[in-house]
């Protein structure tokens, strides 16, 4: 049993204490502080006067100096959250716990514990990760323990197109800036629908859908932010014109399934992952689109209950597997349509014949001999071409072009009778301003 404690100890330890505590009498009288309060309100040794009228009246205190009042003179056992701006205009965020005497003094013990460097903490953290995976860190038993778990989810992975080559044509300070605006509006749709992001993989996205928290309908939710996200490329490139960037090309895929989800590293150093072959495929799909598309796995498609525009499909025989998947792009869901779907293409044809060479790209990797071919028409807007060669060519495969003394790259996305439609992947400025 522990003893009493007498008046003097009791005062030894709030003096000492880093929180700050201060007594009140019945109409809010401050009758002691300790150090600690002195220091956050701005108080001289044994200031008298109402506890409020401490409190620098300036914008930002009125709900701190609202709860004393209440607490004091309304009786009310207060614990709470508040924001406090001292006389120097530094900001603090604090808790709040007021509790008064049951007898007949009236008397009321205010303690108040700081937490604006906790608070930077936690702000620095989910800016870091996200919001989600410091939630899950610092609020759940498992948070800071090394293993994973099963989970089903969707993966949503984005990548800009040609960005490589894109990255050349800025310094580094406009590379960033151009970055991260870019990722501003896409982490606002990833928030709006209940992704974390898992990474920034330099200009690609990871996102988990499901995990750390549950989200029933992850795949519909997933599905949903890479329109909007696809949508939100207009305003993006409109900055990117007026700051004189260039504008960019985004291809997203979503592909469900279970993965293995969890804390990840050394007991030094740990990161949330989230791994299995949902996420290799869901990386594989995504190389397969080209900028503006949003493609997702059969898997994905029949997970979704709400009405699905689909505007193609295709086979895809991913490395390692031993059947085909089908895989398809996605031009809406439910009402959210993707902005310039269905757009018909308007072609020119080159004044005089265009003749080109184009080899084979394996990965990152350029194989095989040199092949002839001819660029019979090119879109409007430059973004496709027509090209005719006696090779067989097949649908998704990257190309390695050379138009006169430039290169280019394209992935080729079906056959059009005898030729073939590609998509521009990277080009040159004014490529075909010179003749072919």
């Amino acid at each position: 049993m522990l003893p009493e404690l007498n008046a003097e100890r009791m005062k030894y330890i709030f003096m000492n204490m880093d929180d700050a505590v201060c007594m009140t009498g019945r109409a809010g009288q401050l009758l002691f502080a300790n150090p600690a309060a002195e220091k956050l309100f701005g108080l001289k040794r044994w200031e008298n006067g109402r506890i409020w009228d401490v409190i620098p009246y300036v914008p930002g205190n009125d709900e701190l100096i609202q709860l004393f009042i209440d607490g004091v003179t309304e009786r009310k056992a207060v614990n709470s959250l508040v924001d406090y701006v001292n006389n120097e205009g530094n900001a603090f965020r604090l808790h709040v716990s007021l509790t008064k005497e049951t007898d007949e003094t009236g008397l009321v013990l205010i303690v108040i514990s700081d937490l604006t460097r906790l608070v930077k903490v936690r702000n620095a953290f989910e800016r870091y990760t996200s919001p989600e995976i410091a939630n899950y860190v610092l609020a759940t038993p498992e948070g800071e323990k090394q293993g994973g778990q099963a989970r089903d989810v969707s993966i949503l992975m984005s990548d800009l197109r040609g960005f490589t080559a894109l990255s050349t044509r800025l310094d580094s300070k406009g590379l960033i800036t151009m970055l991260n605006h870019y990722f501003e509006y896409m982490n606002a749709a990833i928030e709006r629908h209940g992704g974390t992001v898992i990474e920034f993989l330099g200009d690609g996205i990871f996102v988990v859908f499901g995990a750390p928290a549950d989200l029933p309908g992850h795949a519909a939710a997933a599905v949903t932010c890479a329109v909007e996200m696809q949508n939100a490329m207009k305003e993006v490139n409109a900055w990117n014109r007026e700051m004189n960037y260039p504008e960019l090309e985004m291809g997203i895929a979503v592909h469900s399934g279970t993965a293995i989800v969890g804390n990840i590293g050394s007991e030094k150093k740990m990161k949330y992952g989230c791994m299995g072959e949902v996420v290799n495929l869901a990386g594989r799909i995504e190389s397969l689109s080209i900028g503006g598309q949003v493609l997702i796995s059969e898997i994905t498609r029949d997970r979704i209950a709400e009405p699905l525009q689909i505007a193609s499909e295709q086979p895809f025989m991913p490395k390692g597997a031993r059947k085909e998947i089908r895989v398809f792009e996605v031009a809406g869901i439910g009402t959210v349509r993707l902005a310039g779907n269905g757009k018909e293409t308007k072609w020119t044809t080159p004044a005089e014949k265009c003749e080109v060479l184009f080899r084979e790209l394996q990965g990152k990797s350029v194989e095989g001999d040199w092949h002839s071919g001819e660029l019979t028409r090119i879109s409007e807007d430059e973004k496709y071409g027509m090209l005719d060669t006696r090779e067989t060519l097949a649908p998704m495969q990257n190309l390695l072009i050379r138009i006169g003394d430039a290169d280019t790259y394209a992935k080729v996305l079906h056959a059009e009778g005898k030729e073939y439609r590609f998509c521009f992947t990277t080009k040159p400025a004014n490529l075909f301003k010179k003749e072919c």
